[in-house]
């Protein structure tokens, strides 16, 4: 049995907590801080039976976090607060020699960049105080890749092509708003696309390519091509990759409004002067929209998430689609929220379950699709995602 440290209380941080709380066979003892410390009690009275602790920090504040740590002494931190907060929080936990889990990975405040090279760069230092820190175990980033990782384990010799898909076919009845938070979701869809391709990473508009693609249980939706983080570490792990890429689905509504709040300059992050003080106009309109963590009471539909891969078994073609269909309703009932905030907490408490009984191991800084993903596929099922696979038939996405 083991204590963790859960950092972040928002829609994930909930699911993670309730999810935490469910196995105390391996999680006897938790933790939620939290900056607000009202959201950490609101989740934990609703779980219930003390099973939660809750704390206040500024996981900006490297000391904060340190001093908390020690408090508590867990065997690991989950960190599900803003991706900011990465280098932080990774920090506090060299100083206080603890585990390290997150669900996206480090970007700066002031530049909307995607990339893993200031997390890479603590490997030697975790490996040498033998702490194992495992980054981007939610679901995309996370689950697509032990996705791929048990597809070339288990059925090619050597992959080739992969395209990770996306696809949100809910309805939360609000005119506009993010799945999860609005800032971060912004920055990411606004930036140029980009995909690998032969050797080379190959730059794109903002949603400049896209195109139909059929979802089980869903049909088809209008897909665009995006830069996702996982890509960069996918490329590096399985170098006879030719091509990947990643599609994310959006309404037509949703991008006329997004759109429009770009080009009025709302979703800028360099700061104007509004009567004497300096605001950054995305952080503004992430003030005014929906909580993420509000949409879950409402929403109806389903997410659709998986990896489409082509590569070669026994010198023959083969082709391999895993995906998870997840019901934004069937979500809330089980721990009061949307489909988007459970794909991402589940996984994140699978990653630091099988850290805390050895299954995943090592010391220095890892992806997810480094480890064994064969544990973590038999958990899926068994904490609300289960998953399905079709081989040797044609991929949705090349059609």
């Amino acid at each position: 049995m083991s204590k963790v440290l859960i950092i972040g209380a928002g829609g994930v941080g909930n699911v993670v907590a309730r999810k935490c709380a469910s196995v105390p066979e391996v999680f006897s003892d938790i933790m939620l801080a939290s900056r607000t410390l009202s959201k950490c009690e609101q989740i934990a009275r609703a779980i219930g039976g003390d099973r939660v602790k809750t704390a206040k920090v500024d996981a900006d504040n490297v000391n904060e976090l340190v001093e908390l740590i020690n408090r508590f002494k867990p065997e690991i931190v989950i960190n599900v607060a803003l991706p900011y907060q990465d280098l932080t929080i990774m920090e506090a936990c060299l100083q206080t020699k603890t585990h390290y889990l997150d669900t996206a990975n480090y970007e700066p405040r002031d530049v909307a960049k995607f990339e893993y090279s200031w997390q890479w760069a603590y490997h030697d230092r975790f490996k040498e105080a033998g702490l194992l820190a495992i980054l981007g175990c939610g679901f995309d980033p996370g689950v697509t890749g032990i996705f791929t990782a048990y597809a070339a384990k288990h059925y090619f010799d050597e992959i080739h092509y992969l395209d990770i898909v996306d696809c949100n076919a809910g309805d939360h009845g609000k005119a506009f708003a993010t799945n999860f938070n609005p800032e971060i979701n912004i920055r990411e869809i606004t930036q140029n696309g980009r995909y690998w391709e032969n050797g080379k990473w190959i730059e794109t508009k903002p949603l400049e390519i896209h195109k139909p693609i059929k979802y089980p249980e869903i049909g088809e939706r209008e897909s665009y091509l995006l830069y996702h983080e996982e890509l960069e570490s996918l490329v590096k792990n399985f170098p006879s990759l030719k091509r990947a890429r990643f599609w994310m689905t959006f309404g037509s509504q949703y991008i006329n409004f997004l759109n429009v709040l770009q080009e009025v300059g709302m979703t800028s992050i360099k700061p104007v002067n509004f009567k004497g003080v300096d605001i950054v106009p995305l952080e503004f309109l992430k003030a005014v929209l929906p909580e993420p963590s509000s949409l879950g009471e409402e929403y109806k539909g389903q997410t659709s998430i998986g990896c489409q891969i082509k590569g070669i078994k026994d010198g023959k073609e083969r082709t391999y689609y895993v995906w998870n269909n997840c019901d934004h309703a069937k979500s809330y009932k089980e721990v009061k929220a949307q489909a988007i905030s459970y794909t991402t907490g589940v996984p994140a408490m699978i990653g630091a379950m099988l850290a805390l009984t050895g299954k995943w191991s090592g010391k220095g800084v890892f992806n997810v699709e480094e480890f064994n993903p064969d544990p973590f596929m038999e958990k899926l099922p068994e904490y609300g995602l289960p998953w399905n696979e079709e081989i040797d038939k044609p991929l949705p996405v090349e059609k």
